[in-house]
């Protein structure tokens, strides 16, 4: 069992990408180049952090310890962000997915009202490798099904689970956007409209989501309004080839407490 600063340590290096915001209606807000650079100080017991953004002054943070409001997976994928949502306050977290020279990370944010506000979408690769082209995500492109694992980790240490997963994606005679997830002994139906390059789950009124299409073989999925006393999720999906997806899902309870983060990664069959 690695620790987290173990886990952290597989980011360490010079990444190159960009900061791509999108409005919630997913409209392109801002692209900008970036270099983030991860350095191991005093035998790796610090870290030294350096976002560099085109046009923008550097920001350097050093760190030796992790805060609670971070977890990480064996392979380094994580996460962090607020902890607690609450209302009338500005709420948010970064999920981030590592697959060999390539890091995806998403921000999500949600203004005082609890509505989303802005995704960024952070796309990188490791200085001295190639980046892989890559398109907009499409409806097409997830249409199938997925078998895969999810591990969760919990805020309060409890063990580390893992069940496996199916995932079935599908178009209903209607254009009927159908999902049905898998896990353990669970089976959960759900339909969705879709909407250009949005994915719109309505069917009750007080917890309506969305799945918005990326770059980058990117998705989102975010809450339109975070309500009080209701659970919700935030997820990031990360098409790596054609037949190979990750998700992370970063879940909250019904008062607000962040409690869980799920990475699943999952094939096409």
């Amino acid at each position: 069992m690695t620790s987290k600063w173990e886990r952290l340590l597989l980011n360490i290096g010079e990444w190159h990408g960009s900061f791509t915001s999108f409005s919630a209606q997913g409209e392109l807000l801002q692209d900008i180049k970036s270099v983030v650079s991860l350095e191991g100080l005093n035998n790796n017991q610090t870290i030294r952090q350096i976002v560099s953004l085109q046009g923008q002054e550097d920001l350097v943070l050093e760190y030796s310890s992790l805060s609670k409001s971070i977890l990480l997976f064996e392979n380094g994928a994580f996460s962090q962000g607020s902890i607690q949502f609450g209302p009338f306050s500005e709420f948010g977290a970064e999920l981030g997915l590592i697959y060999e020279n390539r890091r995806l990370r998403l921000v999500q944010l949600f203004d005082k009202n609890s509505q989303l506000n802005k995704l960024t979408l952070i796309p990188e690769h490791l200085a001295g490798t190639e980046p892989i082209a890559s398109q907009n995500l499409q409806i097409e492109d997830l249409l199938g099904e997925w078998r895969g694992e999810a591990t969760t980790i919990y805020t309060d240490f409890r063990p580390t689970n893992t069940v496996s997963t199916t995932l079935k994606l599908q178009l209903d005679d209607a254009g009927q956007f159908i999902q049905t997830l898998s896990f353990g002994q669970y089976t959960i139906t759900s339909s969705a409209t879709i909407k250009g390059s949005i994915i719109h789950f309505d069917q009750d009124p007080q917890k309506q989501m969305q799945v918005l299409l990326l770059p980058h073989g990117a998705s989102a999925t975010s809450p339109l309004k975070i309500n009080l006393r209701q659970s919700f999720i935030l997820e990031v999906g990360w098409l790596i080839k054609p037949n190979l997806r990750q998700r992370m899902i970063r879940s909250y309870s019904d008062k607000g407490e962040w409690v869980s983060l799920t990475l699943v990664t999952e094939e096409k069959v």
